[in-house]
C-alpha cells in the first residue's frame, strides 16, 4: 500500500486544486483539458456522472500531453473497471465499499477513498489508506472540522471537495493535514458551452497559484 500511496501523493501535490469536470460533451473534453494543463493543472477528475464521461477520459489520457487523468464519482467495481479500461491513473469516490478496496487492490492506479467522519477514516486507516478524500467539505462541517480531525488522525491527508470556491480554498490548503483540494470552479459551464479555453487557463492559472 505504501507504493501506492507515493504514487497517489505525486499526483496530488502537482498542484493545490485538482478540476473536478462534469462532461457532458466528449468533444469538449481535450481542449478544456488542454486548456487547465497549460494554466499548471496537470492532474485532472473527470466524473463518472454523465454518459460521456469515459469518452471523455479516453480521449484526454491518449490526446493530451502533461496531463493526468483520473476519474470520480466511482460507485462500485464495473465504475472502477470501466475507468482504467478507459485510461484513468487514478481514482477518486466519494466514499469507500469493501467492493472498492478489493478492485483497488487489483489494480495500478491509484485510489483516493472518500470519508466523512472518524468512523470512516478509521475504517481506511485499517486498510492502509492514510490519504483520503473529504467530501461533502462545506457540508461536512468545513476547514474548522477538518483542522479538529488533524490531532487525531496525526499523518493522514485529506483532499476536500465539495463547495469548495477560489474564495474559501485557502482556509483548506493552509491545514497541516489539506494536501491539495477538489474543485469545479475553474471549468466553468459557460466558458465549456462558449468554447472560452483562454477563459479556463486564467482560471486554472489563479488555482495553481493558491499555495503560493
Amino acid at each position: 500500500m505504501n507504493e501506492k500511496t507515493q504514487k497517489l501523493l505525486s499526483v496530488l501535490k502537482l498542484q493545490p486544486v485538482v478540476p473536478v469536470l462534469i462532461i457532458e460533451d466528449a468533444k469538449s473534453a481535450v481542449p478544456l483539458a488542454r486548456a487547465l494543463v497549460e494554466g499548471g493543472l496537470k492532474a485532472i477528475e473527470i466524473t463518472l456522472r454523465t454518459p460521456a464521461a469515459l469518452d471523455a477520459i479516453r480521449a484526454v489520457s491518449q490526446e493530451v500531453e502533461g496531463a493526468v487523468t483520473g476519474a470520480g464519482t466511482i460507485l462500485n467495481a464495473l465504475h472502477y473497471e470501466d475507468a482504467v479500461e478507459a485510461g484513468a491513473q487514478f481514482i477518486v469516490s466519494p466514499g469507500a465499499t469493501g467492493e472498492l478496496l478489493d478492485v483497488a487492490d487489483d489494480h495500478e492506479a491509484a485510489f483516493l477513498p472518500g470519508a466523512a467522519t472518524s468512523s470512516e477514516i478509521m475504517g481506511l486507516l485499517e486498510e492502509g489508506y492514510e490519504v483520503m478524500k473529504f467530501f461533502p467539505a462545506e457540508q461536512a462541517g468545513g476547514a474548522a472540522y477538518l483542522k479538529s480531525l488533524s490531532s487525531p488522525f496525526a499523518g493522514t491527508l485529506f483532499c476536500p471537495t465539495g463547495g469548495i470556491s477560489l474564495k474559501n480554498a485557502h482556509d483548506y490548503l493552509s491545514l497541516p493535514n489539506v494536501v491539495c483540494v477538489g474543485g469545479s470552479w475553474v471549468a466553468p459551464k459557460d466558458l465549456v458551452a462558449s468554447g472560452d479555453w483562454a477563459g479556463i487557463t486564467k482560471l486554472a492559472r489563479e488555482a495553481f497559484e493558491l499555495r503560493g
